[in-house]
């Protein structure tokens, strides 16, 4: 029953950390009770009940987690379409509280609970969840989808954008008019159905919401500290007009790390190495499509160079296969079909991914490796969003909270 309903899941574990906020406290309340009358399902537990149950708990219930909000937060944000908490490493590490995160995935939400202490809301596009949206926060942040829209009108605003994922956060933003927002979305956001999406995204935001945007830039990851070729358009949105006109993008260093600076110190397990039978499957499917005209099949990184761009499907984990000799076994194992090759080829592994994006060490993955890859390959590259977040901070911070 309580596994059931996963809003009152998350104003539960919201609450434990924004206890001040009273737009969760009922749905933790619910928590309680549902959990109450699991356990005495003789009693009839009322509201009152829970409430003080949760309340004389409470300082017990809230955990230690990795990473805790700060203690005296600078400005408050939302953290929408989550993930696994990429924005939220970068805007906590400025100063700021998370006080509402969504994410539909269930996965991404153990990964989400276990490293913030909140299982984030479910489905965004939901009114339900969307209720439970604080007000009076600083900065909405969200990496949203990449989707087309069908354009009814002659110029492409908020009412094109109905049905995808887009419009909840214009929908969010124009009722809670924040100071400020930040978008990232994949670098094909620029070319997407020639462009229209971009313009119909730019539309909604300046002529119907009335925010000031600077024009969108694309940002390279690999010049803010993590050895990745990884390409993302930045979208940054004032209610201010001054503000978004002193606004300048981070330029970031042209002095870069490599693979060597983040490979794990300790021997890899045999797992993560790549099977003679597959490596030889992988040297013909690069040459099958070279003849077509297409490159993509699988590379070997260099140590001194830097990965490609993480990616969550097909075959995102071959395109950064490394060297690596420090494997002492190399016998047949039950999960490789055939002798691992000698050469010492293999995959990234998971916290080399984590790396790779610019979670710290004390990121915790708790999920399998299928999931973890996945979780990070569709996750930002938290360097570059916390150097993009600081330049929009420091402008809600100047005209205070």
């Amino acid at each position: 029953m309580v596994e059931e309903n996963d809003n009152i899941k998350a104003s539960f574990t919201h609450y434990l950390y924004h206890a001040y906020s009273d737009t969760y406290r009922r749905g933790a309340v619910d928590y309680v009770r549902a959990l109450l009358t699991a356990k005495f399902p003789r009693e009839d537990v009322s509201l009152e009940v829970a409430e003080s149950a949760l309340q004389y708990y409470l300082p017990e219930l809230k955990k230690e987690v990795p990473f805790a909000e700060p203690e005296n937060p600078t400005f408050t944000f939302i953290d929408l379409f989550a993930g696994i908490g990429g924005f939220r490493l970068a805007m906590q590490n400025l100063g700021g509280a998370c006080v509402f995160s969504s994410e539909w995935d269930k996965y991404s939400q153990k990964t989400y609970e276990v490293n913030f202490g909140e299982i984030p809301f479910g489905d965004i596009t939901k009114p339900e969840t969307k209720a439970y949206i604080p007000k009076g926060f600083d900065i909405l942040c969200a990496g949203f989808p990449c989707q087309a829209f069908s354009i009814a009108g002659k110029r492409g605003g908020f009412e094109d954008t109905r049905g995808t994922l887009f419009f909840d956060v214009a929908e969010i933003i124009q009722k809670h008019k924040p100071k400020a927002f930040f978008l990232e979305n994949v670098k094909g956001l620029v070319n997407h159905d020639k462009g229209k999406t971009l313009v119909t995204i730019l539309n909604t935001l300046r002529e119907d919401l009335g925010y000031h945007v600077p024009e969108p830039q694309v940002l390279n990851a690999k010049r803010f500290g993590v050895p990745q070729n990884r390409e993302r358009i930045f979208i940054a949105g004032f209610c201010n007009a001054s503000d978004a006109q002193a606004f300048e993008y981070p330029r970031g260093s042209e002095s870069r790390k490599a693979i060597k600076d983040i490979l794990e110190e300790d021997e890899v397990s045999v797992k993560y190495y790549l099977s003679n039978q597959y490596l030889n499957t992988l040297v013909k499917h690069k040459a099958r499509h070279a003849s077509k005209g297409n490159g993509f099949g699988y590379e070997i990184i260099d140590h001194d160079h830097i990965a490609n761009a993480v990616v969550c499907g097909g075959m995102g984990r071959e395109r950064n296969l490394i060297y690596d000799h420090r494997l002492t076994n190399f016998s047949p194992v039950t999960h490789i079909k055939g002798e691992v090759n000698r050469q010492g080829i293999r995959k990234m592994t998971p916290r080399e991914w984590a790396r790779l994006q610019g979670f710290p060490d004390a990121f915790k993955i708790v999920v399998a490796d299928a999931q973890a890859y996945r979780q990070f390959g569709n996750s930002v590259a938290v360097p570059a969003i916390q150097a993009m977040g600081e330049r929009i901070v420091e402008k809600v911070i100047a005209h205070g909270n």
